[in-house]
């Protein structure tokens, strides 16, 4: 809370203040209540004589009704009159201090009871992170144009792929950097963040491509602090853990005793000593296999996609699980492409393409790149009743999704 909201507080009691307590300062002069009680019964008195000495005809109805009106007056200027007890100067004074104490301690304490205390900190922190987001995009807009004037800009192109990394839209971001790594190959620092967002765009698996670019940028920068970190990520994912407390430690070695990332790291080492001391589970006995996919697109269907957009190639097993069993990642702009599915590009590590009689092998083109199939997406199967050796399918890219 800041020093507004207290000031606002502070002027919100004082005026609660200033309405309740001037009345009790106040003295105002009280009416004596027994005079006129004893003033309305003399006159009900003299009115009862009067009828009295009219009815016995000692007053004419003349005389009567000359003395009921001054009676009636005089009983007007009894009551009217200035008859009044001064108020008691220390009458009610107690509740002064009362008020003014109690009142600003019970707003606060009710305030503490039913109100938000961290609300202005919370929605100044929302409106902060709503103006970077949109100071972000509006960033991404403007990377945009000027990339589709100036397409050889490089340094555009990582800027743009690290804003959208920060939008947390990692599809977007692994598309602009596999532009990048086109445009500027054996790069260590692009590989690493393609790898990462491409990783992150599917929920974090390195395997695959990611893992493959990590290496390749550590083959280049064997002492690089992310691609350390990365090849230990790939390596326990893939179940070598002793690999990966290597890759770890190296990295423990190189950072400063202090570093804010040796708890972690000594964290994920441990770890992954526990796994090791675990069964290894036995590998599979149908052995690996290796699936030879080409991938055509009907000429009917080119209008309807630009070079950009993503085209997912995977496996899918018939009877079990419906999740790509293994994936890679292609662009329109590749197409004709040939690419071989294994175990090397699995979803999980676990996974085994020979351990599945039946798969089903898809094309499918994404104009948004979400991995999951929607409405206005190109598709294109083929089935392998048997998955042994190393099987060929050729897949025709002709259905649009409804």
């Amino acid at each position: 809370m800041n020093l507004e909201f207290w000031l606002i507080i502070a002027v919100l009691v004082a005026l609660a203040l200033l309405v309740l307590l001037p009345p009790l300062f106040k003295l105002t002069p009280l009416r004596t209540a027994d005079g006129e009680q004893r003033n309305t019964s003399i006159a009900r008195q003299q009115l009862a004589e009067l009828k009295l000495q009219l009815q016995n005809g000692v007053l004419s109805q003349d005389q009567y009704d000359g003395q009921y009106r001054e009676l009636q007056l005089t009983l007007l200027d009894d009551l009217e009159g200035p008859v009044v007890v001064a108020a008691n100067p220390k009458t009610g004074r107690w509740v002064v201090p009362l008020i003014a104490l109690g009142l600003p301690l019970m707003s606060l304490f009710l305030y503490g009871m039913l109100g938000e205390p961290q609300a202005l900190a919370k929605e100044e922190l929302v409106r902060s992170n709503q103006k970077t987001a949109d100071n972000v995009a509006n960033m991404v807009n403007q990377l945009l144009e000027r990339l589709k004037k100036q397409p050889d800009d490089l340094e555009g192109w990582m800027m743009l792929g690290r804003s959208y990394v920060y939008m947390q839209q990692y599809q977007n971001a692994a598309d602009v950097f596999a532009e990048l790594n086109k445009r500027k190959p054996n790069d260590p620092a692009v590989m690493l963040h393609y790898a990462d967002a491409l990783a992150m765009a599917r929920n974090g698996q390195m395997a695959g491509e990611p893992a493959e670019l990590v290496f390749q940028a550590l083959k280049l920068l064997p002492e690089d602090h992310t691609a350390l970190w990365l090849a230990g990520m790939a390596k326990a994912e893939a179940g070598d853990f002793a690999q990966a407390i290597g890759y770890w430690q190296k990295l423990s070695g190189l950072l400063p005793a202090d570093n804010e990332s040796q708890q972690q790291l000594q964290k994920m080492i441990q770890m992954a000593k526990a796994e090791q001391q675990k069964p290894q589970a036995a590998a599979s006995s149908a052995g690996s296999v290796d699936i030879q996919v080409k991938v055509v697109m009907d000429d009917a269907l080119k209008t309807k996609v630009e070079p950009q957009h993503t085209v997912f190639i995977y496996a899918q097993a018939i009877s079990g699980p419906k999740m790509p069993l293994a994936i890679i990642r292609k662009q329109v702009s590749d197409l004709p492409a040939s690419v071989v599915l294994n175990d090397s590009v699995a979803m999980q590590p676990q996974t085994h393409l020979a351990d599945f009689k039946q798969l089903r092998i898809v094309a499918r083109i994404s104009k948004t790149g979400n991995a999951m199939s929607q409405p206005g997406d190109l598709l294109g199967t083929a089935q392998l009743d048997a998955v042994s050796g190393n099987p060929s399918v050729s897949i025709t890219i002709n259905q649009e999704v409804q």
